[in-house]
């Protein structure tokens, strides 16, 4: 792992539904900033930089740079996306802290189309954005603003005022003001998550949603809200209304009713 130019570098902090990552332009490549990524997950950095040192496949190097809200330049330490999502592919989201999972699961699932969206096609929004690239951005805000305000007789109220917010904060180029644990959970994500293949995905999300939801007015006395949610398959249902603060009852329903089935998923994580 070499240094890179002397030069600082410019380091841009993207918003993801929870949680955020320092990314910098390096010969025209997006880069991840290890550190605060790793440590937001509530893992120990150095671990993890030196398990990266040991991969064939990983591109790990340092550039000097100022993050944001820190007063002078320094060396750190910086990831290709790939490397990057390959290093949380090996991260047994059960060997994280519950609070620090939802943070891993957007990590997974919005990293490469956040820092995509940035620094290629003007998203977030980038001071290198277009006109044509604004007004792409504008259109579609619009587009998702007119199917929420349609599914409102419908859905949850709360999950549609977290959707409006977040369309809001993207069309704006501003953080979400949406709390974390309001952030909406998808059982066919949890599940491929758990390396669930398509069909499998197809097969067991009907029941788990059912089963997860016994679990949960067993245990609070409530029902959960509904919303309508894309399935797989290319349908379109109404589906329970969860959120990032039902986790812990998607793995209490996944160990109870699933582990055994698919028991070659329980080592895809590895170690974290």
């Amino acid at each position: 792992m070499s240094p890179s130019s002397s030069e600082s570098r410019e380091v841009v902090k993207l918003d993801l539904s929870a949680g955020s990552i320092h990314t910098t332009l390096i010969d025209d490549e997006p880069r991840v900033l290890l550190k605060p990524a790793i440590e937001s997950l509530g893992l120990d950095y150095s671990t993890q930089l030196a398990k990266l040192k040991t991969r064939s496949w990983a591109s790990v190097g340092q550039s000097p740079m100022q993050l944001p809200g820190d007063t002078q330049t320094r060396l750190h330490s910086t990831a290709t996306v790939r490397t990057f999502l390959m290093l949380l592919a090996t991260i047994n989201e059960n060997r994280v802290k519950v609070e620090a999972r939802p943070t891993l699961v957007a990590f997974q699932n919005e990293t490469a189309d956040a820092i995509e969206a940035y620094w290629t096609q003007g998203g977030t929004i980038n001071p290198r954005a277009t006109e044509d690239q604004l007004d792409s951005l504008i259109s579609r805000a619009k587009q998702q603003a007119e199917v929420l305000s349609i599914l409102a007789p419908i859905v949850s109220p709360g999950w549609l005022e977290t959707k409006g917010r977040l369309v809001a904060a993207r069309a704006l180029g501003e953080e979400p003001d949406v709390d974390p644990m309001d952030v909406p959970l998808y059982v066919p994500d949890f599940l491929k998550g758990k390396g669930l293949k398509r069909k499998d995905i197809e097969s067991a999300q009907s029941w788990f949603g059912r089963r997860a939801a016994a679990i949960w007015k067993g245990r609070t006395g409530e029902d959960i809200g509904t919303r309508q949610a894309d399935l797989p398959n290319g349908s379109v249902r109404e589906t329970k209304a969860w959120t990032a603060r039902h986790l812990p009852v998607f793995e209490e329903t996944w160990d109870r009713y699933y582990a055994a089935q698919y028991p070659q998923q329980e080592t895809l994580g590895g170690a974290a």
